[in-house]
């Protein structure tokens, strides 16, 4: 196995990481691409609850970006979710993903996760539907936001997908 086939390593992000994440939300395609100032505070203000996962050499090729919901401390908002192009297929979504919801049981107590995904991203709909199924957990679905609250112009609705009591 050569070093770059090596599991990638999943921890928090770093400051130094934000370039690299706003790099690969911009090269996903499918991810509302955020400023790179926005990636720089999350990394800075929300590393607690979000993910990256990094490469043999340390570079980061996925990431998971979350933070506890303030009136809800419970449950963990996942923002976005992306991999790096050349590491897709791998199941390295999932595993982000569910080694953020288990740093976040542990340090936060959160029992439900929620996300929200725009209709006809079958990737993120299976990405989450299988995160429901591995944690024993029940998915409910329902429009948060509709088309028209969205100021900027034509966006799709914003399904929310809450998936709880997650299983200890």
């Amino acid at each position: 196995m050569t070093a770059a086939q090596a599991d990638p390593q999943i921890d928090r992000p770093a400051l130094a990481d934000g370039a690299a994440l706003w790099r690969i939300a911009r090269d996903s395609k499918t991810l509302d691409l955020n400023s790179s100032y926005s990636y720089l505070l999350w990394c800075r203000d929300f590393a607690a609850t979000s993910a990256v996962a990094r490469d043999a050499g340390g570079e980061p090729i996925g990431f998971v970006t979350g933070y506890v919901r303030p009136d809800s401390p419970h449950t963990l908002l996942v923002w976005q979710v992306a991999v790096d192009e050349t590491h897709r297929g791998r199941g390295l979504a999932a595993a982000l993903l569910d080694g953020l919801v288990a740093r976040t049981t542990a340090e936060h107590g959160v029992t439900t996760v929620e996300t929200t995904i725009t209709p006809g991203n079958t990737a993120s709909e299976r990405l989450f539907t299988a995160f429901a199924e591995r944690h024993g957990a029940r998915l409910e679905r329902e429009v948060l936001f509709e088309a028209e609250h969205f100021p900027d112009g034509p966006h799709d609705p914003e399904v929310l997908y809450r998936i709880g009591p997650l299983s200890p």
